[in-house]
């Protein structure tokens, strides 16, 4: 856990007296993301984003990253994803490099955005809603009824494996179920989208089928979130608190089952 968090001294003040003491807070780096591409004999390399994430899992992070923002459709397409070792002193652990299959067509263009997405919004520092929309044309797996006990049982077993954040209570977590309520993958991140993509990678680099999964998120299902989780090709989302008017359009117009609220006895279901 030492890279996910930083000790700090901090002063303390309670019924007006203080007190030192040290304290855990999550660790937030900048990760820039750069991508190789072209034919083998004139390979290039862009510089496709900066996130601020908390450093740990970084190769799924990109992987995940690479896949729900549509750069790549499927993993084969990625070669390898490698820390960059000529950079400067400063940068050292926070670039990482993708390398793309050589028949993958990159239009510069399109991608060379060189936008900074913040550690509290995935769509934060994009110029439209046009530029996170992402073409995915394959269709949801139906989940069909919801199984109220099962859901209802997710979020005690995502929080009993939030490790850092029981050190910390400052960081976002995304965790994948199977259909018997089977926590699968936890990652945890500043960034609630960096953890998304975390858990998504993980799942990637399994090649496990994602049709009978689902990812439960500790804060809200914003659009982004709800946008990743369709083109992973997940048929449900469970949030702790509320999805946007958007997330939901969206999920309705997929088919994506999504469930907000969800408390220990309640939850609300807004699609399909």
């Amino acid at each position: 856990m030492s890279a996910l968090v930083r000790q700090f001294r901090v002063r303390t003040v309670e019924s007006a007296k203080a007190s030192e003491r040290d304290d855990l807070l999550v660790a937030e780096e900048p990760l820039e993301i750069r991508i190789g591409h072209g034919p083998v004999d004139h390979r290039r390399e862009m510089r496709l984003s900066v996130t601020m994430r908390t450093p740990g899992h970084d190769e799924e992070l990109v992987r995940g990253f690479l896949f729900t923002e549509g750069i790549i459709v499927d993993q084969k397409e990625l070669l390898r994803v490698v820390p960059c070792r000529s950079v400067k002193a400063e940068e050292a652990g926070n670039v990482m490099r993708a390398e793309l299959d050589p028949a993958v067509l990159i239009d510069p263009e399109r991608w060379q955005r060189n936008f900074y997405t913040t550690s509290s919004c995935g769509v934060c520092g994009k110029s439209s809603i046009e530029a996170v929309q992402v073409a995915n044309d394959r269709p949801l797996r139906s989940w069909g009824p919801v199984d109220g006990t099962l859901i209802m049982g997710l979020r005690d077993r995502m929080y009993a494996a939030q490790t850092v954040f029981q050190h910390t209570g400052g960081i976002h977590a995304a965790a994948l179920f199977n259909r018997k309520g089977e926590l699968l993958h936890l990652r945890e991140d500043v960034g609630r989208h960096n953890a998304v993509d975390k858990v998504i990678g993980a799942a990637a680099h399994d090649a496990a089928p994602t049709s009978d999964l689902i990812l439960l998120v500790s804060g809200r299902a914003g659009f982004e979130l709800v946008q990743k989780c369709v083109v992973a090709g997940i048929p449900m989302m469970v949030a702790i608190g509320a999805p946007s008017s958007l997330a939901v359009q969206l999920a309705r117009t997929r088919g994506l089952t999504l469930i907000g609220f969800l408390r220990d006895h309640r939850f609300n279901q807004y699609a399909p």
